[in-house]
């Protein structure tokens, strides 16, 4: 399963990168996990980058998410669920739906 990154806009307008996870993203992904007090994810992973910095991350096998606490970071993690579901065909049609339902009732 590979693509290129993407770059889409969150609810709040922010510009986020979701690309998938390289072994240069250890560090990182450790550095994330250790913020959200959470433990490390397993196996193939995709990262929501703002500007340069990892927000956010989420396992593609079970759908786990790290997000850095110190950040907004509740549309960039509904950006990479959409993307892993995308990816796994899944049928993101349903949580599309949703997050516009979302954004009209704000």
């Amino acid at each position: 399963m590979w693509f290129a990154s993407t770059t889409r806009r969150s609810d709040d307008g922010v510009a986020v990168t979701i690309r998938r996870a390289v072994a240069g993203d250890a560090e990182p992904l450790r550095v994330l996990a250790a913020l959200d007090e959470e433990p490390e994810l397993a196996g193939g992973a995709l990262l929501a980058e703002v500007e340069g910095e990892l927000w956010a991350a989420v396992a593609l096998a079970d759908g786990r998410v790290l997000a850095d606490p110190f950040r907004p970071t509740r549309g960039v993690r509904d950006l990479l669920e959409l993307r892993r579901r995308e990816l796994l065909g899944a049928g993101s049609r349903p949580r599309r739906l949703r997050l516009l339902g979302h954004r009209l009732a704000a």
